[in-house]
């Protein structure tokens, strides 16, 4: 049985994919929609080369599992997404998340090299 309230959350649903389905339409018509991908692909990578140095600073790299598990749910979301876009661009944060398992390692020989800092509370 249907109660009142979630008869208002289907509204709100369907309301929110016509909108959404404007912005595709906009950014189709005007040819936009690699353009998003791009310049969001060029953040999302961005956004993970900190990440990557912070996290080995203080974990280290026995953090590794956490960029897999979040690059497998990402990319399990990729598939289940109907919309392009978001598809493309969880595709790209699961991949990210996949590269900076082996960045975390790179990153622990760089911090041995001397060309980023030691944790010295984590290497006690």
């Amino acid at each position: 049985m249907l109660l009142k309230k979630d008869l208002k959350d289907i509204g709100y649903i369907i309301s929110y994919e016509s909108d959404n389905r404007g912005k595709m339409e906009f950014l189709g018509e005007y040819h936009l929609i690699g353009l998003v991908v791009g310049l969001s692909t060029f953040l999302i990578i961005g956004l993970f080369h900190p990440i990557v140095i912070k996290f080995e600073y203080h974990f280290g790299v026995a953090c590794w599992w956490i960029f897999l598990v979040l690059g497998i749910i990402t990319l399990v979301l990729s598939f289940l997404s109907e919309n392009i876009i978001i598809s493309s661009l969880l595709g790209v944060f699961s991949f990210s998340s996949f590269w900076s398992i082996l960045e975390i390692f790179q990153q622990q020989k760089r911090v041995k090299k001397g060309w980023f800092p030691s944790n010295p509370k984590r290497n006690k």
